[in-house]
């Protein structure tokens, strides 16, 4: 049998190494501190902070950063958050964790963003906070959101999970509201295993951050000389990643844009492949607004329908080429009946998010990449001649 007839396999993702993590983790090790907030974590948020101009704070997931947002917000029971119904279940979790109200808006069928234009519908008395997605690194519509929140005296987190070093306007998501959280999970594009951030814009927040972070004791402070004892002060958790995680981040963010840019050479070729044949075949390839500039972490394809997006991925995977589909609506999850609440019809996530397929996109793909393109442009034209 040849290698053509059974070609290796092509899976959505494979973590790209710079070959450093294992040393760094080596030092790590040697040095003997093995718990948060040691020699790698402090040169990880040191960076991350100079690259954001804000104070960085390392978690061990998105998710926690997210959940250190909501505490920070104060939310009660008696508050809502506005949120887009097309995300992953931690920025909603976030929010019912503390009680407070999910309600979830509809996006618009550009970017998959939150529409600024089903804000209003969803704001009501109880409103506290808008907290938006930034998804595939795209930003969300900044001006109008930013504006939203100013006329009606709301916080605005951004849910950047995605979105490491890409910006609006020239400045860097995660930076505009008073709170942004950052992803390091095996699938994103600077990666630890698992791991996250919180970047704190509001100076007024960074104690409080640091004493929610180290499980509600004023720790930072006794370190500091601040203080004789430290004690519990706050409420809080333990929120730090152990000092290994930070070691192999380090190496990744060392060379975040080295990796954020062959990523965009995949996001690229794709995009000249494929964009020339979507009208003929009726599917729909990403549309970044002028203003934008995304990091290359997701390359989706719009099916004409349900259909033959569940056709696609079934064939894909037939041939050893994975493609999945995305985030599943949240309003219409099961959990959505006790936590949240939506202010009608969102038609636009509804419909796409039936439709939306990811394809695989990584650094060292550039290899094999080929046989994707031709393998989506292959099952078009079978369909056209069938």
């Amino acid at each position: 049998m040849t290698s053509e007839a059974f070609p290796i396999p092509i899976p959505f993702n494979i973590p790209h190494l710079t070959m450093r993590e294992a040393d760094y983790m080596a030092d790590c090790l040697a040095r003997g501190h093995l718990a948060g907030n040691g020699h790698y974590t402090k040169l990880c948020s040191a960076l991350l902070s100079n690259l954001y101009g804000s104070e960085v704070l390392l978690t061990h997931s998105c998710t926690a950063a997210l959940e250190m947002a909501a505490l920070l917000l104060r939310l009660q029971p008696d508050d809502e958050v506005i949120m887009p119904s097309f995300t992953f279940s931690s920025t909603a979790n976030a929010v019912a964790l503390t009680g407070a109200t999910v309600v979830f808006a509809d996006s618009e069928p550009r970017t998959m963003n939150i529409d600024p234009d089903s804000l209003e519908a969803a704001l009501s008395p109880r409103t506290k906070a808008v907290l938006v997605v930034h998804y595939a690194g795209v930003a969300c519509d900044m001006d109008r959101i930013m504006a939203f929140c100013e006329k009606n005296g709301l916080h605005l987190v951004e849910d950047a999970a995605q979105a490491l070093g890409a910006t609006y306007k020239g400045r860097l998501l995660g930076t505009f509201g008073a709170l942004g959280t950052l992803s390091f999970h095996e699938t994103k594009n600077i990666t630890c295993g698992e791991g996250g951030a919180l970047i704190v814009n509001d100076s007024g927040l960074v104690d409080r951050a640091h004493i929610i972070q180290e499980k509600g004791t004023n720790r930072r402070s006794f370190l500091n000389g601040l203080v004789d004892k430290y004690s519990w002060v706050d409420i809080g958790s333990s929120y730090l990643p152990s000092e290994i995680l930070a070691a192999f981040l380090y190496a990744q963010l060392e060379r975040h844009e080295e990796i954020t840019n062959k990523r965009l050479d995949i996001w690229n070729a794709y995009d000249y492949a494929l964009r020339p044949h979507a009208a003929e075949h009726g599917f729909i390839t990403p549309d970044v607004p002028q203003e934008c500039r995304h990091n290359g972490h997701i390359y989706h394809l719009i099916m004409p329908d349900a259909a033959t997006r569940d056709d696609f991925i079934a064939h894909m995977r037939s041939i050893g080429i994975t493609t999945p589909f995305h985030f599943v609506p949240l309003h219409a999850a099961p959990a959505a009946e006790r936590y949240s609440r939506s202010p009608g019809a969102l038609p636009v996530v509804e419909t796409l998010s039936a439709r939306l397929v990811r394809l695989p996109l990584y650094p060292s793909l550039a290899e094999h990449q080929h046989r994707v393109t031709e393998a989506v442009l292959e099952f078009f034209q079978s369909r056209s001649n069938s």
